[in-house]
């Protein structure tokens, strides 16, 4: 175990130069806080006649609420019969495998598929979606940075944006008094952060900071996105550099004042709502229902800024129609269905991922929405904020990926080993990821082109 480190020098919180490509957050974060929540008209409605048989598949909203809330509420009124399946959030893979093997079987049962961004850059680089540009026409009010990203690049739309998410920070007002003094909760620190941990460890005489690390948690997320970034300024390239030793050792001290109980969770909003946890970090989805319930006494907030930035990783999912679809005309009109107003409205309600298109929502909204929203605005405007982005091209490899960063905090922070050690080696595995898929890299870090990512 390392040595503590001093409250108030914490050598978290020291500036570094940081390349002045990072300083620009970019185009899709400036979309990501209230998507349009204020705007006046709704997405244009689908067409009149009934769509027939309509297959969805959708890689996201795979928990048992939200699959009911889609099939209850999100398909309400479409003029067609939907036949909705969900990949289990247990196997995420699946949604990438599946739209493979249809199309190496030469028959397709898909009418439109519901995934991430980076789903659909696989899904496009191996020719397996069409074209949706009569749709986004159709759509009037859908955001411009946005549809850029959905053209992937090229001159084509290949999916539409449907909705938007990120991760933000939560804290018990009643711990809010351990803050470090001049923190300030808008712009806090790592340093900060730690030695607020720690702070409430010493008040409660329990520790009460809480991270999802169970095998259905996200923390592999908080790695990939916020953590390593804030500390290197990169995502892959700088995964073995001393920098990023530098971030899995505050990790290891972090620890120290985290829940042991942290191993055991999937979603954050419960042990925030019990109070087990008054302090922690997630996917907005998975703490939807605490805010809801008590906003009175939980506040939302923005991520932690490192060395090098502020990092936050935007999440967004499209809509795209597969080369292979039996009905395509009904996967486009039930996409066009998904962006009116009144779906997109119940996509937010029942899973907390904000609205694309326009409308006037924030009256609909329940103060735990309110709240995240305000954290993600605060978070994506914020002048250090950097985007990282959701893994891009490594296709049926995410799996694979999201394991290095796991196993890397299991050898490090848990079984205490070497840290340059652990790094150089797992950061050969993860080089080997890009050898095998030939992906480039993603934002933050410096394009490659079309050469493979590298670990430095």
């Amino acid at each position: 175990m390392s040595t503590d480190v001093d409250d108030v020098l914490s050598p978290w919180d020291e500036s570094f130069d940081r390349r002045e490509a990072l300083v620009k957050a970019g185009g899709v974060g400036a979309l990501l806080a209230l998507g349009g929540l204020a705007a006046a008209s709704g997405a244009t409605a689908g067409p009149a006649q009934n769509a027939g048989k309509v297959t969805a598949y959708f890689g996201q909203f795979g928990a048992i609420t939200e699959q009911e809330g889609i099939r209850k509420y999100v398909l309400k009124g479409f003029k067609g019969d939907v036949d909705p399946i969900f990949v289990p959030i247990t196997a995420p893979t699946l949604f990438v495998d599946r739209v493979r093997a249809e199309a190496k079987a030469g028959k397709g049962n898909i009418d439109l598929l519901v995934g991430l961004h980076g789903d659909m850059v696989t899904f496009q680089n191996e020719g397996l979606i069409r074209g949706v540009d009569d749709v986004a026409k159709q759509v009037k009010n859908l955001p411009p940075a946005l549809v850029k990203l959905g053209k992937l690049g090229t001159k084509t739309q290949y999916y539409l944006p449907h909705s938007q998410a990120t991760y933000v920070m939560v804290a018990n007002k009643d711990v809010l008094k351990y803050m470090p003094k001049g923190t300030d909760i808008n712009a806090i620190t790592y340093g900060q952060l730690y030695g607020w941990a720690k702070a409430i460890r010493k008040g409660t005489g329990q520790n009460r900071f809480g991270l999802p690390a169970s095998d259905t948690g996200l923390i592999h997320r908080f790695f990939q996105g916020f953590l390593v970034p804030s500390f290197t300024g990169g995502f892959v390239t700088e995964f073995r550099s001393k920098d990023a030793a530098r971030a899995w050792d505050y990790m290891r001290q972090l620890w120290q004042y985290t829940h042991p109980q942290s191993l055991t969770y999937g979603f954050m909003q419960d042990p925030l709502l019990s109070e087990e946890v008054l302090l922690g970090w997630d996917h907005v989805a998975r703490l939807k229902t605490a805010l809801d319930q008590r906003p009175d006494d939980l506040v939302a907030f923005p991520v932690p800024k490192g060395p090098k930035a502020r990092s936050y990783m935007p999440v967004i999912v499209g809509l795209a129609i597969p080369k292979n679809a039996p009905n395509p005309a009904g996967g486009k009109a039930l996409a066009r269905h998904m962006l009116t107003l009144s779906a997109q409205a119940q996509i937010l309600s029942i899973a907390g991922f904000f609205p694309v298109v326009g409308g006037r929502l924030s009256k609909q909204i329940s103060p735990g929405l309110l709240a995240e929203a305000a954290a993600v605005r605060k978070q994506q405007k914020a002048k250090d904020a950097v985007q990282a982005l959701l893994p891009i091209g490594i296709g049926a490899e995410g799996g694979n990926f999201n394991k290095i960063y796991r196993d890397t905090f299991t050898r490090i922070v848990r079984n205490g080993e070497n840290i340059q050690t652990v790094l150089n080696e797992q950061g050969a595995l993860l080089e080997a990821i890009f050898e095998k898929t030939g992906a480039p890299c993603w934002a933050p870090d410096p394009p490659s082109g079309k050469a493979p990512c590298r670990v430095k």
